[in-house]
């Protein structure tokens, strides 16, 4: 069982209230947990990451254990207590300006 929390847009573009809980059958990894969130969520495709890239938005950024995991490779596997559900895995609409 995977926790992600979606930033306050993303969860209104799936209509869900706080945390999304998944059921990722693989290894703990962006990719893994990226790939189940889409298939259950599908119009977050394109959101988080490019369609055909798969790289992240520029605009997105990855937390986990208070830990920014924004620039490691998709298949790095994500910390153990990510991956046994004790911590959630945090989608983060970066901000910026001047």
């Amino acid at each position: 069982m995977i926790r992600v929390v979606l930033p306050a847009h993303l969860r209104t573009l799936t209509r869900v209230d706080g945390e999304v809980i998944l059921d990722v059958k693989v290894q703990a990894t962006q990719r893994s947990v990226l790939d189940a969130l889409e298939a259950r969520y599908p119009m977050l495709r394109g959101a988080i990451r490019d369609q055909v890239t798969q790289q992240r938005r520029a605009f997105v950024r990855f937390f986990a254990c208070e830990q920014d995991l924004s620039h490691e490779l998709p298949d790095t596997l994500l910390p153990d207590a990510v991956a046994m559900g004790a911590e959630p895995f945090l989608i983060i609409g970066a901000i910026a300006g001047g």
